[in-house]
């Protein structure tokens, strides 16, 4: 069993940044793939960003260039950097992990935390 804990969202006016981290705990965190997805009021969960255990990274596109993911397979932890916030990126983030060494799907959810970006 994974759990994990989002932390780092907060308040934050457009044009400026915010670092998500996501802990991890249960073992094994280094063999599986890591992601951030978003719901905005309103609106359904969307993918964001994801990190394979070797590394490899995606984007949506709506993101791409301006947030980073990354992880710490010794800190069990994944980051979403996000720069150059815009108002449509407000929403609750989740952190995500895939079974072990499995690509493209995720069982393991985190409580989410706010990022709300105001004009």
């Amino acid at each position: 069993q994974v759990q994990l804990v989002e932390s780092g969202g907060g308040s934050v006016q457009a044009g400026g940044s915010l670092r998500l981290s996501c802990a991890a705990s249960g073992g094994t965190f280094s063999t599986r793939n890591m992601g951030w997805f978003r719901q905005a009021p309103g609106k359904e969960r969307a993918f964001v960003a994801a990190i394979s255990w070797s590394g490899g990274t995606t984007y949506s596109d709506s993101v791409k260039a301006r947030f980073t993911i990354s992880r710490d397979n010794v800190k069990n932890t994944v980051y979403l950097q996000m720069n150059s916030l815009k108002p449509e990126d407000t929403a609750v983030y989740y952190c995500a992990a895939s079974p072990r060494f499995t690509p493209n799907l995720y069982e393991y959810w985190g409580q989410g935390t706010q990022v709300t970006v105001s004009s």
